[in-house]
């Protein structure tokens, strides 16, 4: 059973700092696609990073030059590294990943950024 589960999500003061962690249930490898999403309330799912099985990264234009995918193979693992946070950041953070061509997402992670 495919399982993805995020931690380090919390509270913030604007310009802060979090890392986010989603740990996979199998090889990191069997993914060819991870990523981030996130969604603030009253408003649809939003794509925040990309990172695919060769590591090339994509992101979104709102947290360029400030958040950072990577992904640790040796540990299973993928990274969300968000600096010079907002209160426009604030959102449940969700982590996907996708196996065979199909979607799995995790629980999720509260981020609120404080003004």
């Amino acid at each position: 059973q495919v399982q993805l589960v995020e931690s380090g999500g919390g509270v913030v003061q604007t310009g802060g700092s979090l890392r986010l962690s989603c740990a996979t249930s199998g090889s990191i490898f069997s993914f060819t696609v991870m990523g981030w999403y996130r969604q603030a309330p009253g408003k649809q799912r939003e794509l925040v990073a990309h990172i695919i099985s060769d590591s090339s990264t994509n992101y979104a234009p709102s947290v360029k030059g400030r958040f950072t995918i990577a992904r640790d193979n040796a540990k299973n693992t993928v990274y969300l590294q968000m600096n010079s946070l907002k209160p426009e950041d604030t959102a449940v953070y969700y982590c996907l990943g996708i196996y065979l061509n199909k979607d799995y997402w995790g629980q999720g992670t509260q981020v609120t950024v404080s003004s």
